[in-house]
């Protein structure tokens, strides 16, 4: 088994991909014509992006986001970090923990999109 894709519930999937382009650079893959569903070109697997009354229409419960508890994130790689922390703020992401770097080296920041998805900006890890 492997990793497919990775969905977001959204308010407007049309709004998500412009951000994540404006934001953190990723283009947009796909957009279906109803607008419920798009995608980001991230390589072999998929970002993106289902619109929360379509789930809730196909019977799946959508939780609001949760302003002080995050259920998951998702992290992007980058070796120009504080030019594109930078980027994302400006593209109007909302600053949860400014950059620092880690005891092994890695500097790590996180924001969060328009949804309130967590987002770590970060250095590939070194190994």
């Amino acid at each position: 088994m492997k990793l497919g894709y990775l969905l977001f519930y959204v308010e407007s999937v049309e709004r998500s991909l412009k951000f994540y382009e404006s934001a953190f650079g990723i283009p947009t893959r796909f957009l279906h014509e109803s607008k419920t569903y798009g995608e980001c070109e991230t390589g072999a697997t998929a970002l993106g992006f289902v619109d929360r009354a379509f789930v809730a229409s196909q019977g799946l419960p959508v939780e609001l986001r949760s302003p002080t508890h995050y259920r998951a994130e998702i992290g992007l790689t980058t070796d120009q970090i504080e030019t594109d922390f930078d980027q994302a703020l400006k593209a109007g992401a909302i600053l949860v923990k400014p950059i620092t770097e880690k005891p092994w080296g890695q500097k790590v920041g996180y924001v969060l999109d328009l949804d309130g998805n967590l987002v770590e900006i970060c250095t590939p890890m070194s190994g």
